[in-house]
Parts: C-alpha cells; structure tokens; sequence
C-alpha cells in the first residue's frame, strides 16, 4: 500500500490530511471567537472555549448514546428488509411498480417535521414513534437505490444467465446480488447519515433516553458548550459507523479491483 492510499485507509478514507487540517483550523477559529466574544458583544455562553466543551464531554453519558445507536441500527435493519423486499416485487412486477414508485415519491418529500408530528398523533409508544419515523424515511432510499441497481443490469446478461436455466433464488444470488450490491453499499451510507440527522430529531419528543433527549436539556439550560459536545458524539459517531460499512464494502466488492 502506498502512502498516498495510507492516508485514506483510516476508518475507510474519513480522515485524509485535509480534513484533519480543516478541523484543526476550525477548532482554532472557534477559540478565537470565544476570545474575542466579550469585545463583540457576544454573550460568553454562547460561545464557549474548548476546555469548557472539553469540559462538557465529562457529561457524556454512555447509555445514550448507546440508545441512539441502537434505535438507528434497529431502524436501518427493518428498512433495509422492508426496502429490498418492495424493490424486488416492483422489478418483477411492473403493474406493481406503477402503482407504488409515485407513493415512495410522496414518502420521500414529505418533511421530517411532518412525519414526527404524524407519529405523535398516531402512535403512544415513544420507541415506535421513533422507529416509523425512522423507518419512514429511510426505507424509500433502500427501495429506490436498490430498484435502480436491478434495472442497470443489461439485459444481454439477464438473457445468457437465463440460458442456463437456472432457479430464481440462483438467478438472484449468481446474477443480481452481485450487480446490486454496490447500489446496496451506496443506500447504508446514505440512509445512515439520514437516520443519525432525524433520529435526534425525533428522540426531541416525548424520549426521556438518547442523544436527541439530551440535546433537548441542554437547549432548555442554555447549555451551548453540552450541544456542541453531543453533536461531536453524532459526528463521530457517524465517521465510526461509515467506517466500518465502506470495511465491510471493501471486502465484499474486492473483485472490482
């Protein structure tokens, strides 16, 4: 391996030199604000030091961010299944696809906001507000990237595998899994950093566990230095989470190099 794709092996490619540079640069600015905020007319809270964001990580409190992590795992699970099952019965049925393609189209536009404001009228359960919503916005990505995926296979290597006279499940696994999965790879990365935006957003009502909930008592102390270190923790928490899916895409997609 060459030092130049070194860089870019860390956590799959997060973190190349500009990058680390860029946040450096951004942590200096930032404490050069708090500076300087008192001749601005800046309140103090509003910008707080590094140490006193330092400071604040000693808050950090594991079992949330293990709730969140777990709620978005558990969501991208189920709208990953539900997504690849819709994706295949639209490919192999196109009377089906007319009629669902533009509902996943509504899913997709309807705002966030909504779709919380839908689950608290609908729902009781915090943890199954949390999962629809989550759900319902991540599953059309699954549904659209994967459909997409199937429909780029040429048709010149559907009808040579077809030849073979091969069952569905080897026509699947042989022919379409291996062609789709880049697509798949593509819809985790994406519907991860959907899932990690909308699941604070929705831990904000009614969850008395996860990040979003305390996110949500730190606005309500004016806390600006704890927001800051919880939005870190999303940060890194999605970097470790992309991390591992482009490790496991490298390994499973090696035969593209």
């Amino acid at each position: 391996m060459s030092h130049e794709e070194g860089r870019y092996s860390v956590l799959g490619g997060a973190f190349p030199r500009e990058t680390i540079v860029s946040i450096v640069l951004f942590f200096i600015a930032w404490e050069l604000l708090s500076l300087a905020a008192p001749w601005l007319g800046i309140p103090p809270f509003a910008v707080p030091s590094l140490f006193r964001i330092a400071q604040s990580f000693t808050k950090i409190t594991p079992i949330d961010v293990l709730v969140t992590l777990l709620r978005v795992l558990g969501a991208l699970v189920v709208s990953f299944i539900l997504g690849v099952m819709i994706a295949i019965g639209m490919y192999l049925s196109g009377s089906l696809e007319r009629y669902l393609r533009p509902l996943i189209r509504i899913l997709m536009a309807v705002p966030v906001v909504s779709w919380i404001l839908f689950a608290v009228l609908w729902f009781r359960g915090v943890e199954f507000r949390i999962l629809f919503v989550l759900v319902v916005v991540c599953a059309p990505v699954f549904v659209v990237d994967t459909l997409d995926s199937m429909r780029d296979v040429s048709r010149e290597l559907r009808d040579m595998m077809r030849s073979f006279r091969p069952t569905s499940f080897q026509f699947f696994r042989k022919l379409m899994l291996p062609a789709i999965l880049p697509g798949i790879f593509t819809s985790w990365k994406i519907a991860l950093s959907l899932a990690i935006r909308v699941v604070t957003i929705a831990e904000l009502v009614g969850a008395v566990t996860g990040i979003g909930h305390q996110l949500s008592v730190a606005q309500e102390l004016f806390s600006v230095a704890d927001v800051f270190a919880w939005t870190l923790v999303l940060v890194v928490l999605l970097f470790l989470l992309e991390g591992i899916i482009v490790r496991v895409e490298g390994r499973m997609l090696r035969w593209r190099t």
